[in-house]
């Protein structure tokens, strides 16, 4: 956020100005001309804190957790579906939320309605905290009049959500937890145990065999060049987070994330299974095909997959059927494409698609609760070689110098 200078003319014809902090200049002048002020300038000034950055906001959260979402549209479900006014019920959100930066985005998005902005307006001025779909949904609840329905499939959406996070966090957590073991043992192993066997190796002045000496020099490289190696990991991190960011490196990346052995799968079914709810969601909602498919590709989480159904979107406005542009697009099963003609055919588009979630939801489940299963003899082989190496070179030359004190 920046703080902008602005000046301008109200109703009356009469001059005026101010400062305010938003996200840019133009969503300045959107809040201007909801207030019916003709905006003249809009300058961005400095931050007049004047003593730099107070501790609490360095430690402070800057997002919003999607539980605190979670809660957030359950209550606003409650609330308005009690006829409670909105603004009413912004304020007294505000004053109840556990996050302060939740509470400071309801005190302004209440600010916004005060002003006379719509619901949906005044969420879309915080995108970091609230994603299209979630705008776009209230926006279709605002002028159907059944905005507590919208909060209502919005908290389902959210806690469908959060338990896949919570699932998937559940099935990596042994395999991280062995990942980092093994790491943390070569470590040691590398710059404690194996120098203190190759000073008594050197000492014997014996003929090491092939294993030893690779221990030994992989030891004197982690031990001498350490800096290096973190120099290394550090520049190839923030070359990669930078690429990652620009367009092409995210659907290269994405594209490549389903491809992976084991967790590729995994990816894809959640992502399709993101979509099938959300289409269903906001189709059900009254929202209009093209603007569905469009929403849906920039929130299904994955580049890919996004553009997928961005060509289904631009074959729909051609005036080619769903099915036949979901078809070309190679990411659905046939199973799913036969419930999409059904759909197509019988207009319950939205109702056959919640069940294609909940379809890719089970395999999903099904599919978290195997790689547990699938992962763990692959760490256990990975760390049996390891450790047999080990064995081998530090053991061999001790079997060879016992043979030859025997002899």
């Amino acid at each position: 956020m920046a703080n902008f200078s602005w000046r301008g003319r109200d109703a009356q014809g009469a001059e005026v100005s101010g400062e305010r902090e938003a996200p840019s200049a133009d969503v300045v002048a959107r809040q201007l001309g909801a207030e019916q002020i003709v905006p003249l300038a809009i300058v961005e000034v400095a931050s007049s804190s004047g003593g730099g950055i107070r501790l609490e906001q360095l430690f402070a959260k800057r997002r919003v957790e999607l539980d605190e979402l979670v809660i957030f549209s359950r209550q606003m479900y409650s609330l308005t579906k009690a006829g409670v006014p909105i603004i009413r019920a912004m304020r007294g959100l505000q004053n109840s939320a556990r996050s302060p930066l939740l509470a400071e985005v309801l005190g302004r998005v209440a600010d916004d309605l005060e002003s006379g902005m719509s619901l949906a307006g005044a969420l879309q001025q915080h995108p970091r905290v609230f994603s299209p779909m979630f705008i776009n949904m209230i926006h279709v609840g605002e002028n159907t009049g059944r905005l507590d329905r919208a909060f209502h499939q919005l908290s389902e959406y959210l806690e469908m959500e959060r338990e896949t996070r919570k699932r998937i966090k559940q099935a990596t957590r042994y395999p991280m937890l062995v990942v980092v073991a093994m790491a943390v043992a070569l470590a040691v192993v590398n710059f404690l145990v194996i120098p203190s066997f190759s000073s008594v190796f050197a000492k014997l002045g014996a003929d090491l065999p092939w294993p030893t000496l690779v221990l030994i020099a992989t030891s004197n490289f982690f031990v001498h060049y350490w800096w290096l190696m973190l120099l290394v990991m550090a520049a190839a991190g923030v070359a990669g987070w930078r690429y990652l960011q620009t367009e092409a490196g995210a659907l290269r990346w994405d594209r490549y994330r389903l491809r992976l052995p084991l967790v590729g799968p995994i990816f894809e079914r959640i992502a399709l299974g993101r979509f099938a709810r959300t289409f269903s969601m906001m189709v059900s909602a009254g929202v209009p095909m093209m603007q569905v498919l469009g929403i849906v590709a920039r929130t299904v989480g994955n580049k890919h997959i996004g553009a997928g159904i961005e060509s289904m979107r631009n074959g729909v406005e051609r005036g080619e059927s769903l099915l036949r542009t979901a078809a070309n697009t190679q990411l659905f099963s046939p199973l799913v494409l036969q419930m999409l003609a059904v759909g197509e055919e019988t207009g319950a588009i939205d109702e056959l698609f919640e069940e294609v979630a909940d379809f890719y939801d089970q395999e999903v489940d099904y599919d978290l609760r195997r790689l547990a299963d699938a992962i763990e003899p692959i760490l256990i082989v990975a760390l049996g070689v390891m450790v047999l190496i080990l064995a081998l070179g530090v053991f061999l030359p001790v079997w060879e110098l016992g043979a030859v004190v025997r002899n």
